[in-house]
């Protein structure tokens, strides 16, 4: 919750990513809240009132991924909102004269976005998405400690870049200070 916080205020992207791996956590814990906090939440050492907070937090997501039907897999409806509204400024943002940096930090990650959304299942992903998918994929293999070939390091590095940036967008946005 605390990190989940701080990342919402800083980088929606990076909020979006540590979401999911919270998604994931609940997961693994089989959605119960004493597995999380005995694994997780303790792991902060937090005060009693901030444990409570947590554990609310953790437990108000349990009901909402019961509610949802995302058991198994798929992100609460939230983060797949915000993943539009990243697309939504994402395509504005290609589209506007006045953004040429990032039109070109998109040129940069094109083709390794097409050739990673070549690879998925899914062929109607956005671009946001796809990048995000990517990214997590990529933290979930660094966790595993499995070997990133320079190539995947280099692509991934353009889909960061690329969120990097709309992600300041994002907020400014958010903030009112930008106007498509």
């Amino acid at each position: 919750m605390l990190i989940a916080q701080e990342k919402r205020k800083s980088n929606i992207a990076e909020y979006i990513l540590y979401m999911w791996q919270v998604e994931d956590i609940i997961r693994a814990c089989n959605f119960d809240i004493s597995l999380i906090e005995s694994n997780y939440v303790s792991k902060f050492r937090p005060s009693p009132r901030t444990q409570d907070e947590l554990k609310d937090w953790y437990v108000n997501l349990i009901l909402m991924m019961h509610e949802e039907g995302i058991r198994e897999k798929g992100h609460l409806s939230f983060l797949n909102t915000l993943v539009r509204e990243m697309n939504d400024l994402h395509l504005r943002l290609l589209n506007s004269r006045q953004e040429v940096q990032y039109q070109n930090i998109y040129t940069m990650a094109v083709v390794n976005l097409r050739e990673f959304k070549s690879k998925l299942p899914a062929s109607n992903i956005s671009d946001v998405e796809a990048c995000l998918d990517a990214l997590y994929g990529l933290l979930l293999l660094r966790l595993k400690r499995k070997v990133i070939h320079k190539g995947t390091e280099e692509a991934m590095a353009t889909f960061s870049r690329l969120l990097a940036y709309l992600s300041d967008k994002f907020h400014r946005m958010e903030k009112g200070e930008l106007e498509l």
